[in-house]
């Protein structure tokens, strides 16, 4: 399993994964889930994947092959200089919805043969990230390619195994929650998911874009053992328990 999540704020985007997969008590591995790209000061665009790790990396594959056709087209007479990439689109809107046609595509190619061997090859993304001009955006994409958008509503996105950190960023989330409150929101909603679910497991890779900036403001991996992270966690631990403490006991049982 996984978990990511995703904070789109007035002040900017917060987002958080871990990098565990397991398929079965005997095959655990750590494989990034986080992938970013960047211009900066032009745009920064994050995607952070969960569900059937081909489909996903199948995903990214062509979102970087792309990249690279483009990159290596000589003039705009080559074919491959008119290829439109999450780097050239006009929107976030249209990133998401490039990336959403990148998982369609994946999904049509295996999704009968992974069926047939009784795999699921379900996945899902979420992409968000900004660029000049436009507004900072979060999107999660579904298997078939469609996607929702993170609202004032709803100011965050999970996918994976999110139940267990939910909680708490349903309590304390709203666009107007600074990043650095948010930073200490998604550290305990992960920390929350680690404690209850084995299928989630550390490191974890963590970015931050700034509303306006266009670029990653923070871009860092997250040990087993950091200070920063333990620090909130322990913290976490006490409070909850100091908190338990202070309710009264149920009378008359």
């Amino acid at each position: 399993m996984t978990y990511c999540v995703a904070l789109r704020l007035d002040a900017g985007i917060v987002m958080l994964s871990d990098t565990r997969t397991n398929a079965g008590i005997d095959n655990v591995s750590r494989y990034g889930k986080m992938f970013t790209w960047e211009v900066p000061g032009e745009r920064a665009i994050c995607l952070m994947c969960a569900g059937n790790l081909s489909i996903t990396q199948g995903v990214v594959t062509a979102i970087d092959t792309a990249l690279r056709r483009r990159g290596a087209a000589a003039d705009d007479r080559d074919p491959d200089a008119g290829t439109e990439t999450i780097l050239s689109a006009d929107s976030m809107y249209r990133v998401a919805e490039i990336v959403g046609a990148h998982m369609a595509t994946m999904q049509e190619r295996y999704r009968d043969q992974l069926s047939a061997q009784g795999q699921a090859a379900d996945a899902s993304i979420i992409v968000a990230g900004q660029r000049i001009g436009g507004e900072h955006r979060a999107f999660m994409v579904y298997s078939p390619g469609n996607f929702i958008e993170a609202t004032p509503d709803t100011p965050f996105l999970q996918i994976g195994e999110h139940k267990y950190g939910k909680p708490i960023l349903d309590r304390v989330i709203t666009p107007e929650t600074p990043i650095a409150r948010a930073l200490k929101a998604v550290y305990v909603s992960m920390d929350s998911t680690l404690r209850s679910n084995l299928s989630v497991g550390m490191p974890l890779d963590l970015a931050v874009i700034r509303c306006g900036d266009c670029r990653f403001a923070l871009r860092r991996r997250i040990e087993e053992g950091d200070a920063e992270f333990t620090d909130i966690s322990e913290r976490w631990s006490n409070a909850l328990r100091d908190a338990f403490g202070s309710i009264p006991d149920i009378a008359g049982v």
